[in-house]
């Protein structure tokens, strides 16, 4: 089964950290990405851009609204995501506990329904 595990992070906190504490959190993130490539979990994943350059689209009376920014004005913002292979819900769970952005945010675990 495949499991979207979302990121959601205060991105506002990536600029305040040092040089060297950023290096040591995109380690983390290739360590990590590493490991599901050699248990075969790992299907795709990316980190995104910034939720100011987000654009939502909605239909207001029928027509197209456009609006600046993430649909939710929220503390963390999705910053990227994995795309998983795991045989249950318990196993993705497992895999998003180890995801380096549950030290600063929440990791969203999601079954794709095909």
């Amino acid at each position: 089964m495949e499991y979207l595990l979302l990121l959601h992070v205060d991105e506002s906190g990536w600029p305040a950290l040092s040089k060297d504490q950023q290096e040591q959190g995109m380690a983390a993130y290739r360590e990590y990405t590493e490991a599901l490539k050699a248990a075969g979990a790992y299907t795709s994943g990316s980190r995104l851009g910034p939720s100011a350059q987000a654009r939502t689209i909605r239909l207001s009376e029928g027509k197209p609204q456009v609006l600046d920014g993430p649909y939710v004005d929220a503390k963390e913002q999705v910053g990227g995501y994995y795309l998983i292979e795991a045989p249950d819900f318990a196993a993705a769970m497992s895999w998003a506990a180890r995801c380096p952005a549950v030290r600063y945010g929440v990791v969203e675990v999601r079954q794709l329904v095909r």
